[in-house]
């Protein structure tokens, strides 16, 4: 089914469910830009507590992945986005590399990418009033 296709059969629900994740993605990941232009967000801080941290950053992605689900992605996509926070989760445990790791993969906004470009809109285009 064409990308289009699915961009016109979004409904409220739906594009708040995407609007929500984006949001959370945002929060995790890009929140707060650096002065020398690298962006973090809570997983980044949250990955400095041991342990708790990264399960905390991986609970609140298992919350994406699950919105993606009920929104009817393929399991090829929600097995991407999948693979995407075991990779964070894994790294995260690292001391010190797991942070730096943390900062720049940033698997929530990859994972909403994935659930934008499977109904083929832009976040601007989500975040338009209809």
């Amino acid at each position: 089914m064409p990308a289009s296709a699915h961009r016109e059969r979004l409904t409220a629900l739906e594009r708040e469910r995407i609007r929500r994740a984006a949001a959370i993605a945002r929060l995790m990941d890009t929140a707060v830009r650096l002065p020398f232009g690298v962006r973090i967000g809570a997983d980044s801080v949250l990955g400095l507590i041991p342990a708790v941290g990264d399960v905390a950053g991986s609970l609140i992605g298992l919350f994406i992945i699950d919105e993606a689900r009920r929104l009817g992605l393929p399991a090829h996509k929600l097995a991407r986005m999948a693979v995407n926070l075991g990779v964070d989760a894994a790294c995260g445990t690292v001391p010190l590399v797991g942070d730096l790791f943390d900062v720049y993969f940033k698997s929530h906004r990859r994972n909403v990418g994935i659930i934008l470009e499977h109904f083929g809109i832009s976040e601007d285009e989500l975040n338009q009033r209809i």
